[in-house]
């Protein structure tokens, strides 16, 4: 699955310029003082992806590095990638901190999420999801209503992929027995969820108040795999100002053992009451 968004591909073709760099024995400082044109801060944002890239400049690096001509290639066209658009990143509704998750999301092989208090916005309902928005009191009812309409377009588009994404959410009995805009939009909302649990790629369980004490308690969170080795497995922690995107091993194994623990413990929403 080829990484999608402006922001993943920058985040794609800066980790692989990095690799390049490293394995050549190369300091970024020594890549100012060849004069390729390229500061020591660019090449900063560039391998942090944080910034369009050239192809240009993409060939230039890896001349510098010594990388095969398949290599620059390939990294040459990924660049084109850099400041390409997809629907999310012209959105000016969605915050600028959730738009490389949704990148993200597009591109991975695999994703598996908990959380205890609410059923992730790619499995809402639009009934459950304007209750939600209207939770928050959002000022203005017409950005309100466009944000619910972005997320049924994401919702669209993650399960329209094809080969299809794997899914694996697990929810805390309280997010289905919260009655989020009311006993009918809950009642719809559990039906969707078994409706969609019933695909093959799809897996919706339910975390019963009566395991007790469990290993997520500390909060939400959603681990993406991706199939590119060369793309390092993410595990997304969201806030309501911003997020966290943890690629350290050990972060996300920790993250996957509490995950097998905590599946362990659930049942598949059709055998939900």
């Amino acid at each position: 699955m080829p990484v999608t968004g402006q922001r993943v591909v920058r985040r794609a073709l800066g980790r692989r310029l990095t690799r390049l760099r490293t394995a050549s024995g190369m300091s970024r400082r020594d890549v100012v003082e060849a004069r390729l044109g390229i500061s020591e801060p660019t090449l900063h944002r560039i391998e942090t992806g944080k910034v369009p890239v050239t192809g240009a400049n993409v060939r230039a690096l890896c001349w510098l590095y010594g990388a095969d001509q398949s290599i620059t290639d390939a990294l040459a066209d990924l660049a084109l990638g850099t400041s390409q658009q997809e629907w999310w990143d012209a959105s000016p509704v969605i915050p600028e901190w959730f738009k490389l998750y949704v990148g993200l999301e597009a591109s991975a092989s695999r994703m598996f999420g908990y959380d205890g208090e609410v059923v992730p916005g790619e499995l809402q309902t639009p009934e459950y999801a304007r209750a939600v928005f209207g939770a928050e009191q959002p000022a203005d009812s017409e950005i309100a209503e466009r944000h619910i309409n972005l997320r049924l377009q994401r919702q669209r588009t993650l399960f329209a992929r094809n080969p299809p994404i794997r899914l694996v959410t697990v929810l805390g009995e309280g997010a289905l027995t919260r009655p989020v805009g009311g006993e009918q939009v809950m009642k719809g909302q559990i039906e969707h969820l078994r409706r969609l649990s019933a695909q093959d790629t799809v897996d919706i369980r339910v975390l019963p108040f009566a395991v007790g004490a469990h290993a997520a308690m500390a909060g939400a969170f959603r681990i993406l795999e991706f199939d590119d080795p060369d793309d390092p497995d993410v595990v997304y922690l969201e806030s309501h100002v911003g997020a966290l995107y943890l690629e350290e091993q050990v972060e996300v194994d920790e993250y996957r053992r509490v995950f097998d623990l905590i599946t362990k413990d659930s049942i598949p929403v059709g055998e939900f009451r």
